[in-house]
């Protein structure tokens, strides 16, 4: 007979539950995280297991890779569908969660999610540290413009290496302003510092890697984008068609149908909020501010005078991560010319 498992993880413990292929239980037990205390206690029963479920959280990635490499069947479920499951029941405990997961392993009903390599959440690690450093740094200096406009002090558009001195200017001679912005300003200084690390090591790794510098020869896509895209997709294996990526990402469309229902809403924004953003963010650029035509921004400036410029740059930025996927899956690099909307690759040398 079969035999499946459910873990319920926790940072601090994590609730185990076996069943046999008829759904009983057959074995419970509270155990530390610790992927040595697991192996034990599935190990020591003697019975081999079809399938190890957990659901897919931050701290999920560590222990499926360590159960894992322990041999162990290790099934990474999405969220969604652990969530469809376990809100049925009556009573929502850590130990009614682990039981659902195993009645989820031996039914089947679940949809395994990709487990990211160490390389792809270490590069990610990476460009979500340098956003949320840029982001404190962008605090900081809105906070000193907002102290200092009810006096009518206006800092105005003003360059990244002017802003200090810009800001000094204007304070000059008011002196509690003076000693209000001087910590201000030198938190800016030392958090411009510390902001420029991370990004030297992302330009680096760009530098390194030579999909993430055949994705910048696409009009519009930097190094910060072409490396989002691979961190996030780990292997471009995953997909069997480039076309399936922008649902991936959340660029596409919701559609309700019931008997004569059929409604079409807005994107699912069910992917990754990161990759999305900066998809988004190069397909802006590439209807604003790319001087040079090419298939892709006249099809996103046909589309923008009919449905305006949110809806043209949030279809452009799907359009641009299926031909992403493609320049990444098939060694190619983009170039100017014919080749449908999307432009055109030829084969890298």
């Amino acid at each position: 007979m079969d035999f499946y498992a459910g873990l319920d993880v926790s940072l601090e413990a994590t609730n185990i539950c076996v069943v046999d292929g008829d759904g009983k239980v057959v074995r419970e037990a509270k155990l530390a995280t610790d992927p040595d205390a697991i192996e034990l206690f599935l190990a020591e029963w003697g019975v081999q297991l079809k399938r190890v479920g957990l659901e897919a959280f931050s701290y999920s990635a560590w222990l499926f890779t360590a159960l894992s490499d322990k041999g162990l069947p290790v099934i990474c479920i999405e969220t969604r569908h652990a969530k469809a499951a376990l809100i049925a029941m009556l009573n929502k405990t850590d130990r009614n969660d682990a039981k659902a997961i195993s009645q989820m392993m031996r039914t089947g009903w679940f949809r395994a999610v990709h487990v990211k390599s160490e390389g792809a959440q270490t590069l990610r690690a990476l460009l979500v540290g340098r956003k949320a450093l840029l982001g404190k740094v962008l605090d900081i200096e809105n906070m000193i413009r907002g102290l200092l406009r009810p006096f009518g002090l206006k800092v105005g558009e003003i360059s990244v290496g002017r802003f200090d001195g810009r800001v000094r200017e204007i304070v000059a001679g008011k002196k509690q302003l003076e000693a209000i912005a001087a910590p201000l300003l030198d938190a800016r200084k030392a958090m411009r510092l510390q902001l420029a690390k991370p990004h030297r090591l992302a330009l680096a790794a760009a530098r390194s890697d030579n999909a993430v510098r055949r994705m910048m020869t696409v009009p519009g896509v930097g190094a910060l984008v072409a490396l989002t895209f691979p961190a996030t997709v780990d292997d471009p294996a995953r997909f069997r068609k480039s076309t399936n990526v922008g649902a991936h990402f959340g660029l596409t469309p919701r559609r309700h149908q019931s008997g004569q229902t059929d409604r079409i809403g807005g994107i699912s924004k069910c992917g990754d909020e990161l990759t999305r953003a900066m998809l988004y963010e190069a397909a802006i650029a590439i209807l604003t501010r790319i001087p040079k035509n090419f298939k892709l921004r006249l099809w996103g400036l046909r589309l923008a005078r009919k449905k305006g410029l949110k809806r043209a740059a949030t279809a452009v930025a799907r359009a641009l991560a299926v031909l992403l996927h493609k320049i990444w899956s098939s060694g190619t690099t983009f170039r100017f010319g014919a080749g449908g909307k999307r432009g055109r690759v030829a084969a890298a040398m």
